[in-house]
């Protein structure tokens, strides 16, 4: 995901989106042109408040905010109701909010999400793969790694499982669910 992002070099092949060769591109540059990218770790800024966090995913936007603000708002409510607070003090998975909707402040086409649902309850983990629906629902793609592959595949339009780094087996969310060897051999049977 990082080489996708430009955070790593590609040692071969290409990366697009949609359609334009964006493999030579800075991550800030991606980011002009429509992704974002949410890190498993070290995702948000601890010591600025929710609402300065949010502010800074629109480093490049030199447009009226408040819209998107009030969308990241509608979607992560708790995050309005402790906008003022350092995020530092939030919980993890109100932490993952923040990295999301800061993300989103971007208006991104591509929404790239490293292990969401990482170090999260299990109630929080429904709660953001409802959230990770409700984004894809309003027209922006997303490309998510995440280890619980049941309820990941239960969302995807379409699915990659790897094996020791390469693709083992794509298709629908939905197919894969129902494979017989991958539910075996990563799905618990």
């Amino acid at each position: 995901m990082k080489a996708v992002f430009g955070m790593l070099n590609v040692r071969q092949g290409a990366v697009r989106l949609f359609g334009e060769d964006i493999t030579s591109l800075s991550p800030q540059d991606r980011v002009a042109k429509g992704m974002a990218f949410v890190p498993q770790t070290s995702n948000i800024f601890t010591s600025m408040t929710v609402e300065e966090n949010l502010e800074m995913g629109a480093f490049l936007r030199r447009d009226d905010i408040t819209g998107t603000m009030d969308q990241v708002y509608d979607l992560f409510p708790i995050l309005h109701d402790k906008r003022r607070q350092p995020a530092g003090e939030l919980s993890g998975g109100q932490r993952q909010q923040v990295a999301v909707g800061r993300a989103l402040m971007t208006q991104p086409k591509v929404l790239m999400l490293d292990e969401p649902t990482a170090g999260v309850s299990p109630i929080v983990m429904d709660e953001l793969f409802d959230r990770i629906i409700e984004v894809a629902r309003t027209g922006i793609s997303i490309l998510m790694v995440e280890q619980n592959a049941r309820q990941a595949l239960e969302i995807a339009d379409k699915g990659y499982v790897l094996v020791q780094g390469r693709n083992r087996y794509t298709d629908t969310g939905k197919a894969l669910l129902a494979d017989p060897d991958v539910r075996k051999s990563f799905l618990g049977g």
